[in-house]
């Protein structure tokens, strides 16, 4: 088993609805973000998947929310665009993607700030 993993990172504006202090104000944060995909066995050149695939269609997926004001974005108009559901959007763009018969998406990390972040496994996960 392998997990096979690119890092990256976008910065983008959001505020939540509701919150009980400064965070319902407009404000920004430079999100990293961790994709891992789990392959059960490697290809003819040794690749679970390749690195330079992984990144291509994980940018597509992050570009959607690189300096943009998440909370007009499609994916947060009834959500909060908190790290969580910044988790789980990015997790159901990228799945159908990530899947093949040697690997599949195994999870998202994402940090708000250098020292709190998490780490979302998919809405089916155990």
């Amino acid at each position: 088993m392998y997990d096979i993993f690119i890092k990256t990172h976008f910065a983008g504006a959001h505020h939540l609805r509701n919150y009980p202090g400064n965070c319902e104000n407009p404000h920004g944060h430079n999100w990293k973000i961790k994709v891992t995909v789990r392959a059960s066995k490697v290809d003819e050149l040794g690749m679970g998947i390749d690195f330079k695939l992984l990144k291509k269609i994980v940018n597509a997926a992050v570009d959607e929310l690189d300096h943009k004001d998440l909370n007009q974005h499609p994916a947060f108009q009834d959500r909060n665009p908190s790290s969580e559901h910044i988790a789980a959007f990015l997790f159901g763009v990228l799945q159908p993607d990530l899947q093949h018969d040697r690997y599949g998406l195994h999870c998202i990390e994402v940090w708000e700030t250098d020292t709190s972040g998490l780490i979302y496994y998919g809405p089916d996960a155990k």
